[in-house]
């Protein structure tokens, strides 16, 4: 499904997400369609890994539980190295082989699906869709002691299913599936079913409804249509579920990323634990997977594998094969440009962090700027290698720390998620190179310490990407009130929209949370405009009557001013999509300038400006990369004085602070 996605077309992907097209069109009517078409294009360029089931040896391991040397399985991706939380691994045991062993996490999602049908010994079980899942399903309902039918188009199929013990039904052949099912329970009507099937069409629930018993159980594993019949279920009162992948703690950060484990007298099957289970089937030789090996390809022909599945329907196991002799696939840097090259007296970057905002935006920035674009990292390698060679970077690598040490490297940009940007940043300074590190500078005064005292021992210039003030309409707004003496009011508005609570940016100790993470942006934008240091701040946050939701994203930040200028930041996650996402307003002398979007620029009152209009969206990216680069190359100051960036990140932690100490 992922390959054929990538293959489709743009109006294809967009009949296939229907919901993807209504945020388009909001953003195009609060963005500007230049903007919306180059994020779109964006988003579905993105590099995706393909493949989630992976056996290997264990090179380095910081996790109980595992030392180098021993065999696991993960669900990592086709790779030849590859980096696993600790959650998503399971040991092999040392009667099941490697290729047996790469079943496991395919055999867990048809695992999930019988734990939530909760067959007994001796129950009736149909199985729609004999694919590799379904094939994988009826063994493990045969081995929990039930009776198997299997349903499916495909005869070659079906004649596996039976060599593992159940009786089967092909409706290409003009057999009824719900006929056939009555006829297996015995006239009773089938106990579950447990759909594996991949298409378009209802039929498949359809179908298990009206060969169901009563109180009947059907759990959906694969991928059908849902327009499901209420009398067909009412009468029976069955039970439909969706199961959700390998088992509990799927797509849950807390349990996959953090490695938390649920506890077992709780939650008994957990991801984890349905790989173990399948691997202990696999040793007992209760599962049979050699006769589901329909290809073995080698690594190096990968594509091809791919090729197959997309064009033959009887393809099931497709075993990829690693030939490890091969030294140079075992290197931590790829070289993407041939020669060598010099980049004296030039701005010679090195980016830490290849993900969206970076390929995009600072990228591109940089590279206009004139920079040489020497080396790109990237944890697992895939978006540095993609978008280095899109980009024209000499070198693409996963070794960040040999990356911040080259001596042809003489700037580091940090674009990596935010609890990383203190220790990069300070890294970088202390190895004498000029920094660039996208917001937020640091998540707690501690690490915002360590680089300043980093900065202090170093000459480098440090930036830090508040571009904002870059932009071109907001230097119109400074040009202007720079000839106003008085003090000055600001209300700044952000529609920054919700994200789900659990979302890494939301966590204090990843993210820092939305405040320090993005207003950080207004509260720098304010202090730029207002020309003058903080000298107070104030927060309030919005109670919320879900114990669930996130207040911190729902509040207005007061700052005030030495000059006596003072403004609020609402910052505000509960509007509506269609608003406009970012609003400034100065109140001046009876003048006013009011920003929309970083479209619109008018003045009221303002003797000899009226307004400034955009095209397209421009908030300042560009001028913010070109000003650095320029800083660099000509040994001028830093375009954002350092104490303005140590402020501003103070003030951020201190009002977020503020807001979790609210009652």
């Amino acid at each position: 499904m992922l390959v054929d996605f990538g293959k489709s077309g743009l109006i294809a992907k967009a009949r296939s997400q229907p919901e993807k097209v209504t945020q388009v069109l909001e953003k195009v009517a609060t963005d500007g369609l230049i903007t919306t078409i180059d994020a779109v294009r964006s988003k579905l360029g993105a590099p995706i890994p393909l493949g989630y089931c992976n056996v290997g040896v264990v090179s380095a391991s910081d996790a109980n539980g595992y030392r180098p040397g021993d065999r696991v399985v993960s669900n990592g991706p086709h790779a030849d190295v590859v980096s696993v939380p600790k959650n998503l691994c399971a040991r092999i045991p040392d009667a099941v082989s490697n290729e047996a062993a790469s079943f496991t996490v395919v055999a867990s999602i048809g695992l999930q699906g019988i734990r939530l049908a909760q067959p007994t010994l001796g129950e009736a079980f149909v199985v729609t869709g004999a694919g590799l899942i379904g094939l994988l399903t009826v063994q493990m309902l045969r081995a929990q002691g039930c009776r198997v039918l299997a349903i499916d188009f495909d005869e070659k199929k079906l004649r596996l299913a039976r060599t593992f013990g159940a009786e089967t039904c092909n409706p290409a052949r003009g057999e009824d599936p719900v006929a056939a099912g009555v006829s297996f329970s015995r006239g009773h009507g089938v106990d579950g079913v447990i759909v594996t099937a991949s298409t378009k069409s209802s039929d498949p629930i359809t179908e298990a409804a009206r060969m169901s018993r009563k109180r009947g159980r059907i759990v959906l594993v694969g991928v059908t249509g849902l327009e499901l019949n209420r009398a067909d279920f009412y009468e029976k009162e069955l039970t439909f579920q969706v199961s959700c992948s390998y088992g509990p703690g799927r797509y849950d950060s807390n349990y996959e990323d953090d490695g938390h484990d649920y506890p077992i007298g709780f939650v008994r099957w957990t991801e984890q634990r349905n790989f173990e289970a399948v691997l202990d089937l696999l040793a007992a030789g209760a599962l049979d997977v050699e006769p589901l090996i329909s290809h073995r390809i080698p690594f190096e022909e990968a594509p091809r594998a791919y090729e197959v599945l997309s064009t033959d329907k009887t393809a099931l196991g497709i075993v990829l094969t690693y030939d490890h002799a091969i030294p140079e696939r075992h290197v931590q840097s790829l070289q993407l440009v041939p020669g060598t090259h010099e980049a004296s007296g030039r701005a010679a970057v090195g980016f830490v962090g290849a993900g969206n905002y970076a390929s995009r935006m600072l990228i591109p920035a940089f590279k206009a700027a004139g920079a040489t674009l020497q080396s790109i990292s990237s944890a697992g390698g895939t978006n540095a290698v993609i978008h280095g060679r899109k980009s024209g970077f000499y070198e693409a690598t996963s070794d960040t720390d040999g990356l911040i040490s080259d001596p042809k490297i003489n700037a580091i940009a940090i674009v990596t998620r935010h609890n990383s940007h203190a220790k990069f940043a300070s890294q970088a300074l202390q190895a004498g190179k000029h920094v660039f590190v996208e917001k937020p500078l640091a998540l707690t005064l501690d690490q915002l310490d360590e680089v300043k005292a980093a900065h202090s021992e170093s000459n480098r210039c440090l930036m830090v990407g508040f571009n904002r003030r870059f932009a071109p309409q907001i230097q119109t707004m400074k040009r202007l009130l720079d000839g106003v003496t008085a003090p000055k009011s600001f209300v700044m508005v952000m529609n920054a929209g919700a994200i789900p609570a659990d979302h890494w940016t939301q966590t204090q100790d990843v993210g820092g949370g939305r405040i320090i993470g993005e207003a950080c942006h207004y509260i720098d934008l304010m202090r730029f405009l207002a020309g003058a240091p903080i000298s107070s701040v104030q927060a309030r946050r919005m109670g919320d009557t879900d114990a669930e939701a996130v207040t911190e994203d729902k509040a207005a930040i007061t700052l005030g001013f030495e000059d006596g200028s003072f403004g609020t930041i609402h910052y505000l996650a509960n509007g509506g999509a269609s608003f406009p996402k970012e609003r400034v307003e100065v109140f001046a002398a009876g003048r006013t300038l009011q920003l929309n979007n970083f479209l619109k620029l008018r003045g009221f009152n303002w003797p000899g400006f009226k307004r400034e209009n955009l095209w397209q969206q421009d908030k300042g990216q560009s001028a913010c990369a070109a000003a650095f680069v320029k800083a660099i190359e000509t040994g001028g100051p830093a375009p954002i004085p350092a104490e303005e960036l140590f402020e501003v990140a103070r003030v951020s932690i201190e009002a977020a602070d503020l807001l979790r100490d609210q009652t």
